[in-house]
């Protein structure tokens, strides 16, 4: 019989010796690593109460931006939809009517605006796709949760804190990226 690869090994069938017949070598050796392992630092980070530091480009929960007006800043051009290799998102433009110019930044805008969740595979493209930076991802987990219907986020559920009404959570929500603006 020819093997297929030229891995294989003969297996040796060679009698146990008297030591390794009463196991007590490897019983030694395992109980030896086992206890190695009490002095090393714990991996477990207890999560509420503590939060891993997270890496520069870290991709988490998408987030619909508004301006410092508190404007938003999508005008539904659909090109993050376009450039979603998953097609998780999905969205409807509509005109902006008279009045409402403290709303909207330009004269069209994003009327209903959904991200399937469950398709999304935080790759950022839409947010690379997008000409008025109006969707990024940011440095938030997306919730666990047991009902699928839960993970369709809406434009309401993704838009970003009003930064006049609430400049405390806009200012979490923006995180570091805050900080990348300001230096750049």
């Amino acid at each position: 019989m020819k093997a297929l690869t030229n891995k294989v090994k003969p297996v040796n069938r060679a009698p146990m010796s008297f030591m390794e017949k009463l196991y007590l070598p490897a019983i030694v050796h395992g109980m030896a690593i086992t206890f190695s392992h009490i002095f090393k630092k714990k991996p477990t980070i207890n999560y509420p109460e503590k939060k891993r530091p997270f890496s520069p480009v870290f991709r988490g929960l998408q987030i619909l931006n508004r301006d410092e007006e508190g404007r938003e800043n999508c005008t539904a051009c659909g090109l993050c939809a376009v450039a979603c290799p998953a097609e998780a998102i999905t969205m409807e433009a509509a005109e902006r009517e008279s009045g409402e110019e403290h709303l909207y930044k330009e004269e069209k805008y994003a009327a209903k605006y959904e991200i399937n969740m469950l398709r999304c595979i935080f790759c950022g493209l839409c947010e690379e796709a997008c000409p008025k930076d109006a969707i990024y991802l940011s440095e938030t987990f997306t919730p666990a949760d047991y009902q699928r219907k839960q993970f369709i986020y809406n434009k309401q559920d993704l838009l970003i804190p009003h930064p006049k009404e609430n400049p405390e959570a806009y200012q979490e929500a923006l995180g570091n990226r805050a900080n990348k603006t300001m230096v750049n």
